[in-house]
């Protein structure tokens, strides 16, 4: 995204697309890679039947056209939910995508997935279990493909996915999310050996940056959707921001 390189890893379209596509489907992917982006946040769960796939929230409302918790359903019926038509009639129809569907856009895109670990209630440990085991197989199978990068705001579901990991000897990274920077929420992201932090761009100070960095963690930021902010939190050493501008990395 830059003149120097063909692409900045710095960079991740979030929840697959920004706000140019419905979030969190394979259009949304496709539509960030016609943008110019390889790097990509999207949100990660569980059906009821086991089957990985992506929903940012615990229920279906906001972004399909079925109502009530996400949790009951099971892949059979979720494939047939209309999850495009809410942001524009260009998308009607568009299914959500299991998580094999958005590795296989990885595979053959080449790019980096930062899949977040966004369990339904009660599932935090499960899901980051079965998260980790999928990624880590996937990763075995693909090495010329970056490792995906494995994050989460549940703490419980870190370090499920920390023990599978390591029990396989998997070097995927891991990322701590969380919403206010704080040193427990740094101590926390050491303890797990993640690779970073994740935090609110409004959390990101020289001091937080420089206290991050000296633990030997890079730091990121969401959502930055303002060209002044990005240009600002790149200049002081940010590692790297979620956007939903597609057009925001031009000329940065």
């Amino acid at each position: 995204m830059t003149s120097q390189t063909p692409f900045d890893l710095r960079w991740f379209a979030h929840r697959g697309g920004g706000d140019a596509a419905p979030e969190n489907t394979l259009a949304a992917f496709e539509t960030g890679f016609h943008a110019g982006f390889r790097a990509f946040e999207c949100d990660v769960k569980r059906s009821a039947d086991g089957v990985l796939w992506l929903l940012h929230d615990d229920t279906l409302d906001r972004t399909t056209d079925a109502r009530g918790p996400a949790a009951p359903w099971r892949w059979e019926n979720l494939q047939l939910v209309d999850a495009g038509s809410w942001h524009s009639a260009r998308f009607k129809g568009e299914p959500p995508p299991s998580l094999d569907a958005v590795l296989d856009f990885a595979a053959r895109r080449g790019v980096w997935l930062n899949l977040e670990i966004k369990p339904n209630p009660g599932e935090d440990a499960a899901t980051g279990d079965a998260v980790a085991r999928r990624a880590a197989q996937w990763s075995a199978a693909h090495p010329s493909v970056p490792a995906p990068l494995l994050s989460s705001f549940s703490h419980p579901a870190l370090l499920a996915a920390r023990a599978v990991l390591d029990a396989q000897h998997a070097d995927l990274p891991l990322a701590l999310l969380v919403e206010a920077y704080s040193a427990q929420a740094l101590a926390q992201a050491v303890a797990l050996r993640a690779q970073a932090l994740h935090t609110d761009w409004r959390q990101v100070t020289p001091d937080t940056l420089a206290a991050v960095h000296a633990a030997g963690l890079k730091l990121r930021a969401y959502t930055v959707n303002q060209r002044d902010v990005a240009q600002r939190l790149l200049a002081d050493g940010l590692d790297g921001l979620f956007t939903d501008r597609l057009e925001l990395p031009r000329g940065l």
